[in-house]
């Protein structure tokens, strides 16, 4: 069996509306294709395809359809929120697609480390909306 995993994150629009879209058209092209499996996934974050076909050369064909390569221009990010692997479901071999990180620390930049020229002074402001003492 050979695997062809599509999956198109939330953009500006939901990807659930694009895969209502896209679903009936994208089935008849991989059906048209000689896919023997397909399914679909709906997730918070957006929704995964997956199409199985019985060889290689079919699923590259499928790959390049005109319909598929329409489906993912259409999608809600198409530069940053498409994924398309030749295997099922994520990388990992799981079946769900793994949560993104956190970002480390705020994302922010570190505050330079003041030298020895500098003098330190306490801070005598208090934070707004606290009485003064």
């Amino acid at each position: 069996m050979h695997w062809i995993t599509v999956e198109v994150f939330d953009g500006a629009t939901p990807a659930a509306g694009w895969a209502r879209v896209w679903h009936d058209r994208l089935i008849e092209a991989a059906l048209t294709g000689a896919a023997v499996f397909w399914d679909e996934h709906e997730h918070r974050w957006g929704v995964v395809l997956e199409f199985t076909f019985d060889d290689e050369r079919r699923r590259d064909a499928f790959r390049q359809a005109p319909v598929l390569l329409a489906a993912l221009d259409a999608a809600p990010d198409p530069v940053n929120g498409v994924l398309v692997y030749p295997h099922r479901g994520g990388g990992s071999g799981s079946r769900q697609p793994r949560r993104p990180r956190p970002v480390l620390g705020s994302g922010a930049a570190e505050l330079p480390v003041p030298t020895s020229d500098e003098a330190v002074l306490p801070c005598t402001a208090w934070p707004v909306g606290r009485p003064t003492p």
